[in-house]
């Protein structure tokens, strides 16, 4: 699609509070070992924002609707909170925009090696503050996902024709999503558990992850904490199917476990001085 042909400037249009593992860009197709900090779930809270009224409405599958584009460095899931900065000029231009309508884009993973994804996910400014520079400072949350199906304009920021994408029942109905999700959370806190041993930080018991989420956005959720892995993270937004993403999460989380406890065994045996 020739969406992915095309670039954003050189400028950088965001930064983002937490910080990008370059290395990561080039990781391999099968799922990686996740770097296990990023397993624990944080929020950012800022007193001095503005807080916008939401205005999402929950489309209907079928719509199709004009969405402006904001290729970014990171893969936004649905239910995720994201911090943003914007100060690439189309970009504030867009943003002036949406403060005066549905305060909705549409979020696209971007790298200089892929260009932009065809699927991506509705971002919602929950909460902003423009500077006097006229910078944003932005709080948004992921909403939907979405197919780009036409570009609409290129100039001053891209805008699309998007079809709004939902997971499909997980092949005869038989798979246990509940069953499932329990394992992958399972995977996370052993993660967590091991990880804290290896940075010398105390075991203490891992409190609920899952907090009753349903099956499908638990996975969104896991897929958001695999941040130093944006390909693998695009792969997760992509699949249509609960049951096969939560099966790639687990597999991710099992080589990560495996791997740590590896490092754990080696780190017993040769215990620094």
């Amino acid at each position: 699609m020739a969406l992915r042909q095309l670039l954003p400037s050189s400028s950088s249009a965001l930064t983002r509070n937490s910080s990008l593992n370059p290395c990561s860009l080039n990781h391999s197709p099968k799922p990686p070992i996740i770097t296990p900090q990023l397993v624990s779930h944080r929020r950012r809270k800022s007193k001095s924002l503005l807080c916008s009224a939401s205005s999402f409405s929950g489309p209907k599958p079928d719509d199709v609707i004009e969405l402006p584009l904001f290729p970014l460095p990171l893969v936004l899931f649905p239910g995720a909170i994201v911090p943003l900065q914007i100060f690439e000029f189309r970009y504030r231009i867009m943003m002036h925009t949406l403060l005066q309508t549905d305060l909705r884009f549409g979020a696209l993973y971007f790298d200089n090696a892929t260009g932009a994804a065809d699927i991506g996910c509705v971002g919602e400014v929950v909460k902003h503050e423009i500077l006097v520079d006229d910078r944003f400072f932005l709080i948004c949350k992921g909403q939907e996902r979405f197919r780009v199906t036409r570009l609409v304009r290129t100039k001053p920021y891209l805008v699309a024709e998007v079809a709004w994408l939902e997971d499909r029942p997980s092949g005869n109905g038989e798979e246990d999503l509940d069953a499932l999700a329990n394992d992958v959370e399972t995977y996370m806190k052993d993660v967590i558990r091991l990880s804290n041993r290896l940075n010398g930080k105390p075991e203490k018991e891992v409190l609920d992850l899952r907090q009753n989420l349903f099956p499908t956005p638990f996975s969104f959720f896991v897929g958001n904490t695999f941040e130093g892995a944006p390909r693998e993270q695009q792969a997760l937004l992509e699949l249509e199917d609960t049951a096969t993403r939560l099966k790639r999460e687990k597999e991710t989380l099992r080589n990560t476990l495996n791997y740590l406890t590896a490092a754990s065994a080696v780190k017993d045996v040769f215990p620094s001085s």
